[in-house]
């Protein structure tokens, strides 16, 4: 399904409705709570070297300068180091999200409509598919220092067509990597505040599991993620012969 189809089925479509997204998105829940923590928990390892790789410049002058250790303030040329780091963390923290809560959506797809499919949580990694996660990480990137740069404001209006780039990326493969995002601004645009809603009041939902000896809430938090599965669903909607599940 091309860009322009895509855009007219959001327009098409009904407006969203809060509470049948909201009690569905806690029914799916109960089917995928065990594949959603595995999600976060691959998240976690796959940023791993990530962080490792930001700290390199003060490893690296701990080493050669053991004295540094001790200092209150790092020295001008470790923050330097890190701060040249910093661009390559972030792209990498944002391309494992991506690549994984797009795999996480197809998995909420396959089990809400009973489709007997293996749980591939590494599908984006995989034939040639990273590089256009990559080029959307760049995108969402970019668009986040812009909306840094237009002040709290633009954030906050960047909040609701961000969180909807990685549903358009697990269903929508046919599309470019900006072709994904002028769709979720689309679907966004329309629909910003029943969205914005469900992200808070969910988010807040998820995170009761810090009740749960805050180890509950690595189960619950992928609650928060789900909603947006539903606001793909009704807002744009699958097609009956869709290759959303594309052979290996």
């Amino acid at each position: 399904m091309n860009l322009k189809n895509t855009i007219k089925k959001i327009e098409n479509n009904a407006p969203l409705d809060f509470g049948s997204i909201f009690s569905r998105a806690i029914e799916l829940f109960k089917k995928v709570w065990v594949q959603g923590f595995i999600t976060l928990l691959l998240t976690f390892i796959c940023m791993l070297p990530f962080y490792v790789l930001i700290y390199i410049p003060f490893i690296a002058a701990g080493i050669t300068d053991p004295e540094m250790l001790q200092q209150e303030e790092m020295p001008t040329s470790v923050v330097i180091g890190m701060l040249t780091i910093l661009p390559v963390f972030l792209m990498g923290v944002l391309t494992i999200t991506l690549a994984l809560m797009a795999a996480f959506y197809r998995i909420c797809r396959n089990k809400d409509l009973n489709e007997n499919e293996n749980d591939d949580y590494l599908y984006y990694f995989k034939n040639g598919r990273l590089r256009k996660v990559i080029i959307l990480a760049a995108i969402y990137f970019g668009l986040t220092v812009i909306g840094m740069a237009a002040c709290v404001v633009g954030l906050f209006y960047l909040i609701v067509p961000l969180s909807l780039i990685p549903v358009f990326l697990a269903f929508n493969e046919d599309l470019t990597p900006m072709e994904m995002v002028k769709a979720s601004f689309s679907l966004g645009n329309k629909n910003w505040l029943v969205i914005f809603g469900l992200l808070i009041i969910m988010g807040i939902v998820a995170e009761l599991g810090f009740i749960l000896c805050f180890i509950g809430v690595f189960f619950t938090a992928m609650l928060a993620k789900i909603p947006v599965y539903y606001i793909y669903k009704d807002g744009v909607g699958f097609l009956e012969n869709d290759e959303v599940s594309v052979q290996e």
